[in-house]
């Protein structure tokens, strides 16, 4: 290097090396970057189930308002299979930068859990930012079964003239559980047949290719508001007010029975701080919008404060909830 080109590159290097020094420059290098969050690229939230469920109707209510505080583009990434596996584990193999985003059910905590073997961790694979909400699930039928509530619908099924089936949009969904514990409770000789997401399972159900279904309130409510679906019972404590009439399985003859699906976002294990930390927030600012309110109201889905310190508890202790469920209906499942 000649003498001028070295003083030159020296004097361009005074500043840096000035900065590096003093105690503001001791951050590492990956905070800086992440103060430009998320500027560089689009952000893909995947939906492990196929479109027009539950779970990818609110993702799509989400994100709709976490583009708009963002300011940049989000791309909702329907990965459907295996009860939800490949979404999740495709989340879980990405870079933890947090552009590549997943919006699931408790089902994300729970599939393991019924699994012989599990195929990931739902607490170390992932990065818990925020618990969106809960919601009921609703147990229908299809309108030509001849059953007006689930007491009745129990006693068609016992009458052992005709076989009935369940359907389930996933293995280790709020809903499969739901159906197992009302199968097991109820003393029900019924096959559970699993769909790759609500919209397939809801539409074999509308068809009488399966007689029943338990499924979370978003995605099958406008589906009994057209008269397509039977509402026999609600698995929350106590009955809707858009459905005053409908009993609670509790009501149905399974006492203290109460089963809600609950939604988060997570990301990939090990993403930085302040990138969890301005996510978390804006989720938080989301769910005060009025006119999601309006619409969460509609569909019965009560939101939650959360931070992703209280999100990580919430799954801990569903976990340890939902193991003794497992146990006791001796639910089992393999791929």
């Amino acid at each position: 290097m000649k003498s001028n080109q070295r003083r030159a590159f020296l004097r361009a290097s005074l500043p840096l090396a000035a900065l590096i020094a003093s105690g503001a420059a001791a951050l590492p290098i990956t905070a800086w970057a992440d103060t430009a969050y998320p500027k560089q690229k689009a952000i893909t939230l995947v939906v492990p189930y196929t479109p027009g469920g539950s779970i990818d109707t609110m993702a799509r209510l989400v994100a709709e308002q976490l583009q708009a505080r963002l300011g940049q583009n989000i791309i909702v990434e329907n990965r459907a299979g295996a009860s939800g596996l490949i979404g999740s584990e495709y989340v879980a193999r990405s870079a933890p930068d947090g552009y590549t985003l997943l919006f699931n059910a408790s089902s994300q905590v729970e599939m393991p859990l019924v699994m012989g073997r599990a195929t990931y961790d739902a607490e170390k694979d992932f990065t818990a930012i925020s618990q969106v909400g809960y919601v009921p699930l609703l147990v229908v039928t299809h309108p030509g079964i001849p059953a007006k509530d689930l007491r009745e619908f129990s006693a068609l099924v016992k009458g052992g003239k005709n076989k009935y089936t369940w359907a389930t949009s996933g293995y280790g969904t709020s809903g499969h559980l739901a159906e197992e514990l009302i199968k097991h409770g109820l003393k029900l000789d019924m096959d559970i047949i699993s769909y790759k997401g609500a919209a397939p399972q809801l539409t074999d159900v509308m068809g009488g290719h399966v007689s029943a279904a338990v499924s979370p309130m978003p995605g099958v409510y406008p589906h009994v508001k057209s008269g397509k679906l039977r509402p026999l019972a609600v698995t929350s404590a106590a009955r809707l007010p858009q459905m005053p009439d409908v009993p609670t399985v509790v009501e149905s003859g399974l006492p203290g029975f109460e089963l809600l699906s609950w939604y988060g976002v997570w990301g990939p294990a090990g993403m930085p701080e302040p990138v969890v930390q301005r996510l978390a927030q804006e989720v938080e600012a989301v769910k005060s919008n009025a006119a999601l309110q309006a619409r969460f109201q509609e569909l019965s889905f009560v939101t939650v404060p959360s931070t992703p310190a209280a999100f990580a508890e919430v799954i801990r202790k569903d976990i340890e909830k939902v193991k003794g469920i497992v146990a006791d209906a001796n639910i089992r499942v393999a791929f």
